[in-house]
């Protein structure tokens, strides 16, 4: 299961994209925020990595307005591995040679169609393992 969220910056994008999911019969739980009202980026990004360390979900996608607070954010959560996405080529490379468990995009940075590209290519793609997982588990460490 995915865990989506957004903050007030990133929630038609969010919208968007759990239409997307929809359509592509992938199961989500959304952890908001569900209004355009001002919130704490850091708040949103705890609630869905939260998720993905208990075992309640196995991936997640972030929004904000550019993505960037999102990550870091996410990034200081053991066990996350986020990756600020900006195109489908690093969208699937961050899965294939980086594990990461989270993507964060930004709506004001990033086109629908783009968004849904991106989204597409992170959860086609699967990790490779090998020198790649040798890496990522110093990530770990």
């Amino acid at each position: 299961m995915i865990a989506i969220g957004c903050d007030h910056g990133g929630i038609n994008l969010k919208k968007a994209i759990m239409k997307k999911l929809d359509e592509m019969g992938e199961e989500y739980k959304d952890f908001g925020t569900y209004t355009e009202e001002s919130c704490d980026y850091p708040d949103i990004a705890k609630a869905v990595c939260g998720a993905i360390v208990s075992g309640e979900c196995d991936k997640g996608i972030l929004i904000c307005g550019t993505g960037i607070g999102m990550s870091m954010a996410a990034n200081k959560i053991k066990g996350i591995r986020a990756a600020h996405i900006t195109d489908s080529f690093s969208a699937r490379m961050t899965k294939e040679h980086n594990d990461a468990n989270v993507i964060c995009m930004g709506e004001r940075i990033t086109g629908v169609e783009i968004a849904y590209d991106m989204v597409e290519a992170y959860l086609n793609a699967e990790f490779q393992g090998g020198r790649h997982a040798v890496r990522v588990g110093k990530i770990e460490e």
